[in-house]
């Protein structure tokens, strides 16, 4: 059995517009456990990226509660999420953020100096297969390379958490297998528990659990008995 990482209850999120009320979250409820690889599919507007926005602590829910272990996120200050998201969780978004006049391996360098317990940058590099590319600069490497970059730079601090929001959504296919290996690489290596978000249905292979977001709810999640290695995703 795992240990249940995440417990979230009622979770709403209701943005305003003028006198326009826009329910993005629309009372959530769902455990994420240690060490699981999650997928979260769903249309846009689905509410997929306010809900894992909220679990990194950048976004405030309007209502229910979020706990991560002992830690009641919805309640905490700012400058306590930012702790929280120092120490516990990596982000990778579709974009990949780099800074352009700094290596792959000062890139990933920036984060391990604020993290407590960091590996090395090619330690970090190594585990998405990059320990080839170190010192180039980004716009020496491709979009899959610069994505497993930022994947790098996530896990460098050696989070629990690692949080995908469309990792693959600006590659193609094949590129887009490389960076699928490389986050399920992460999560049997490290152990690091993995939400991603995806519009391509086919990336639910690779998950232990699948979550189906429509209309800022969400169903009953599906477990995979059978996963698929990254290269058998059809996609």
């Amino acid at each position: 059995m795992r240990e249940q990482l995440f417990e979230v209850e009622g979770l709403t999120k209701v943005y305003h517009s003028g006198d326009m009320e826009i329910h993005a979250l629309r009372g959530i409820d769902l455990a994420l456990y240690e060490g699981e690889v999650a997928v979260l599919l769903g249309p846009s507007g689905s509410g997929k990226s306010t809900f894992l926005n909220i679990l990194g602590g950048l976004d405030s829910a309007t209502s229910g509660h979020v706990r991560f272990r002992e830690l009641e996120l919805t309640s905490m200050e700012e400058r306590d999420l930012t702790q929280y998201r120092r120490k516990h969780v990596g982000f990778v978004f579709q974009f990949y953020n780099l800074i352009p006049s700094l290596s792959a391996r000062e890139n990933v360098g920036l984060v391990t100096e604020i993290a407590t317990d960091p590996m090395t940058s090619e330690e970090a590099l190594g585990l998405v297969g990059l320990e080839h590319r170190l010192d180039h600069f980004p716009a020496q490497l491709s979009g899959g390379e610069q994505q497993r970059v930022a994947i790098a730079r996530a896990i460098v601090k050696r989070p629990e958490v690692l949080l995908c929001d469309e990792p693959t959504g600006a590659l193609d296919s094949k590129t887009g297998v490389r960076v699928l290996e490389a986050l399920t690489s992460v999560n049997e290596e490290l152990g690091t528990t993995t939400a991603l978000i995806t519009h391509n249905a086919a990336i639910r292979g690779i998950a232990h659990r699948v979550f189906q977001f429509a209309d800022g709810r969400v169903g009953r999640p599906k477990v995979n008995k059978r996963r698929v290695a990254p290269n058998k995703v059809s996609w």
